[in-house]
């Protein structure tokens, strides 16, 4: 999990640090890397107008494809796409190939984005070794009722993957009111009801752009296991520039047909 900094506007910095860090965690052995929302533009930024790219055709797919492959590991992570005249915030998954194995755009954006990103209009699944890794970006996952999240399980996901850009004003008070209330009541009802795991992280650092500018993006990266145990929380705050190491156990279910949460049993690796 790659809390890192985002600087917005700045891709070449940005991919520059996400590449270093994916060879960080693979060379300590892991086995899938996650990345922050947005993490080659930054969220909201006004350059996504001029400097998005296509998946995966454009650079910035490219890069994370090729350090995917160079290290042999799974990356998730967040990047502003360009498709035809539209701007979509967008997440992909990429096999220890350098393979596109799954792309989601966010469907549950703020308001305030609209006028620089489109609506996403379906989900999906990919089918790994270690399990079905379902995809979602940030506020995807606080849908009314948690539907996107609880469609993840109900399409089969063991692991859903969030990437995130999680900001407060430059007021906030994180003693008086910690920070991750609402995320931690999504996440643990979906997490009980179709024991399944969420890894959501979070960039830090300044926005500089935007409807939320001079805003910070505080990191505070979450992972709740299956079943609501096991919940980590990583470092508060805009230079909490940090990467977490989470071992996951994963939930095997029966055969389909049998595929609602009570008929679910608990299975390590």
């Amino acid at each position: 999990m790659v809390q890192m900094l985002v600087e917005g506007g700045n891709p070449e910095a940005n991919l520059d640090r996400a590449v270093a860090r994916i060879e960080i965690t693979a060379g300590n052995g892991a086995d899938l890397v996650l990345l922050p929302e947005a993490l080659d533009l930054g969220w909201t930024h006004s350059s996504a107008r001029v400097k998005a790219e296509p998946i995966p055709g454009g650079s910035t797919f490219k890069k994370l494809a090729n350090a995917a492959k160079k290290n042999r590991v799974y990356v998730c992570a967040g990047i502003i796409e360009k498709d035809g005249e539209k701007i979509f915030n967008s997440a992909v998954i990429i096999s220890p190939k350098g393979e596109l194995l799954l792309k989601h755009r966010k469907i549950n954006e703020l308001d305030i984005a609209h006028d620089i990103y489109s609506q996403g209009d379906r989900i999906n699944v990919c089918e790994t070794e270690f399990g079905t890794f379902g995809l979602l970006i940030c506020a995807d996952a606080r849908a009314k009722d948690f539907m996107l999240a609880r469609s993840m399980g109900y399409l089969g996901a063991d692991l859903i993957l969030l990437p995130s850009s999680w900001a407060v004003q430059p007021d906030y008070d994180n003693n008086k009111t910690p920070y991750g209330g609402g995320w931690l009541e999504a996440f643990n009802a979906v997490c009980r009801e179709f024991h399944l795991s969420i890894a959501a992280v979070s960039n830090v650092g300044l926005i500089t752009d935007g409807p939320w500018k001079d805003w910070l993006c505080i990191g505070n990266s979450i992972y709740m296991g299956s079943g609501a145990k096991a919940t980590q929380i990583m470092p508060y705050g805009a230079d909490a520039d940090t990467i977490f190491y989470q071992d996951v156990v994963l939930y095997k279910r029966p055969a389909r047909g049998n595929s609602w949460p009570g008929f679910w049993r608990a299975e390590k690796d």
